[in-house]
């Protein structure tokens, strides 16, 4: 009799840590799709959200870097923005040299759509423009963090020159 209760016993002792592991099994497959469904989740929320300010139309600015007379400056230089608001802002650079719209912390508080520049269109975020002479580029954004930023050329004696400005976002 003694043999078999030991055989039960080891059956039930297997049986017991055999279902203990097919339960632990169970529940980290239980988080792990319950982690990946908050994960496929996140983009999804951010493009419903994203799709509403892409229906906002665009306000329109125009900033020329330098002019003809290949004055080292921005023309406005000083920009005021609504956070929470689209923009489509047009960069020209009519004069006969290169120069940088620089303004890396404005960079950093806005959500960048799209910059488009000789027919390339680029995404992601943009820290700096390049506009060679004659050049144009366009840069679709939504500015979310209010502030004051600085706006500059970054070319070596341009800022020194002058070629600086602000970027101021409000509520």
């Amino acid at each position: 009799m003694t043999w078999l209760v030991q055989i039960t016993y080891n059956y039930l002792y297997q049986f017991s840590i055999s279902w203990l592991q097919l339960l632990r099994r169970i529940s980290l497959i239980l988080s792990l799709t319950l982690c990946l469904s908050f994960i496929g989740a996140i983009p999804a929320m951010a493009a419903n959200s994203s799709s509403g300010l892409l229906k906002q139309p665009a306000i329109e600015i125009t900033v020329s870097l330098s002019n003809a007379a290949n004055e080292l400056k921005f023309e406005p230089n000083h920009l005021e923005l609504v956070a929470g608001k689209r923009y489509q802002l047009r960069l020209n650079n009519p004069s006969q040299l290169k120069h940088y719209f620089t303004a890396k912390d404005f960079a950093d508080g806005i959500w960048t759509q799209k910059v488009e520049a000789s027919k390339v269109e680029i995404k992601g975020a943009i820290h700096e423009l390049e506009l060679k002479p004659g050049a144009e580029a366009e840069w679709m954004f939504v500015s979310l963090k209010p502030g004051n930023y600085s706006l500059r050329c970054s070319i070596p004696g341009h800022t020194e020159a002058g070629m600086t400005g602000e970027i101021l976002v409000s509520n």
